[in-house]
């Protein structure tokens, strides 16, 4: 595996290694990696000739600068854990390497980007196109992957290829999960030992609704996340939300859309965790 920092190292190795028909997969990343990202990694190498993965931690997408500060960095441990992985190339840019002169650019998304995440953590998607965009433009991917678990981002992004016209095909895969449920996520090494122990209660109360919804309806589904969660007093909900996973629009019943995703957003503690279920 080779590491490179300019946006002129990448294209160079890139030309040589993207031979007639060879087939470029890429898997973005903030770094902190675990078995979530790896996974994307190992998906990648199974469709792909080539796999890149990048590493940047995007300012443009934190609206909380203490956030943004506490989000955990490890590069040497992250290329450790890439070196078991198919990565043939990981861009490891600075912020300046992504961003020489402000990114102005405003995206517009519809109603995409106003609920759930883009209501609680406004610009944030404007972030994550501003850095899709110009790493897609940089590495010129045929497919990229991203999890599952950041479920509105991968509708957002899936949106913006479409808008852009970048011609890559977006992978959803598969939430990953610690063996207690948890989805795993790099902020959850920030929970303290307490919080540890409580967090697992946000995907246990999701597996439960799907039961739940069986026999219940919409509203009465949401009304049973709510109240497991808040009896939880290690847990505070910001929001759960169920809706179509096409449109991101709220479903008043379960025969509105044959695609319906449960979205959820809690803190524990100081750390926001989020997770999904997919009902049908």
């Amino acid at each position: 595996m080779e590491v490179v920092k300019t946006r002129n190292e990448l294209e160079e190795r890139l030309a040589v290694l993207r031979k007639p028909g060879k087939k470029v997969g890429f898997v973005p990343t903030m770094g902190a990696l675990h078995e979530g990202h790896l996974s994307l990694v190992r998906n990648a190498g199974k469709v792909s000739d080539v796999v890149v993965v990048s590493i940047f931690v995007n300012p443009t997408q934190f609206n909380d600068p203490s956030d943004l500060e506490r989000y955990p960095r490890n590069l040497e441990e992250d290329i450790k854990l890439l070196k078991t992985t198919p990565c043939e190339l990981l861009f490891a840019p600075s912020v300046k390497e992504i961003y020489p002169e402000p990114d102005k650019r405003v995206f517009d998304f519809g109603h995409l980007d106003k609920v759930m995440e883009g209501k609680h953590r406004p610009g944030h998607f404007n972030g994550v196109a501003q850095v899709v965009s110009r790493l897609f433009d940089m590495v010129k991917p045929d497919k990229a992957f991203f999890g599952q678990k950041d479920f509105q981002q991968l509708v957002i992004i899936r949106d913006l290829v479409r808008q852009m016209n970048l011609g890559t095909e977006v992978v959803a895969c598969p939430v990953i999960r610690e063996s207690d449920g948890l989805a795993m996520s790099s902020r959850n090494r920030l929970l303290s030992e307490k919080h540890r122990k409580s967090a697992p209660m946000i995907a246990k109360t999701l597996f439960e609704s799907c039961n739940f919804a069986k026999n219940s309806s919409v509203a009465d589904t949401e009304k049973f996340v709510r109240e497991s969660i808040g009896r939880n007093k290690d847990l505070r909900l910001e929001y759960f939300q169920i809706v179509d996973g096409n449109t991101l629009q709220s479903v008043d019943s379960w025969e509105e859309s044959n695609y319906i995703v449960g979205c959820i957003a809690v803190f524990a503690g100081e750390i926001r965790l989020i997770d999904n279920i997919v009902y049908k």
